[in-house]
């Protein structure tokens, strides 16, 4: 089982990224898919979520309008498009599937904001 984050890099405030996850080794479309999130000193925390199929999209309120999780199951790849980005953003996001009982992680990317 593998999930590769890539995409991550230092932005200006106001900039936008899009980070991947490339999935590999278990059956993806199975699976709830979830980013996180955790900066220095801090908790991780949830980002974005959505359901196997597409579709049941949740984020948390820090992100919600400007941030957008997506996901194509042919390619086996969840996406996160980061817009407005702002230093507080600043982190290491971690790609996250979960069916049940089971919880793979992939090793996260660093992303940067600032000026």
């Amino acid at each position: 089982v593998q999930l590769a984050e890539s995409g991550g890099g230092l932005v200006q405030p106001g900039g936008s990224l899009r980070l991947s996850c490339a999935a590999s080794g278990f059956t993806f479309s199975y699976y709830d898919m979830r980013w996180y999130r955790q900066a220095p000193g801090k908790e991780r925390e949830l980002v974005a979520r959505i359901g196997s199929a597409g579709g049941s999209e949740n984020y948390a309120d820090s992100v919600k309008g400007r941030f957008t999780i997506s996901r194509d199951n042919a390619k086996n790849t969840v996406y996160l498009q980061m817009n407005s980005l702002k230093p507080e953003d600043t982190a290491v996001y971690y790609c996250n599937a979960v069916r049940s009982i089971l919880d793979y992680w992939g090793k996260g990317t660093l992303v940067t904001v600032s000026s």
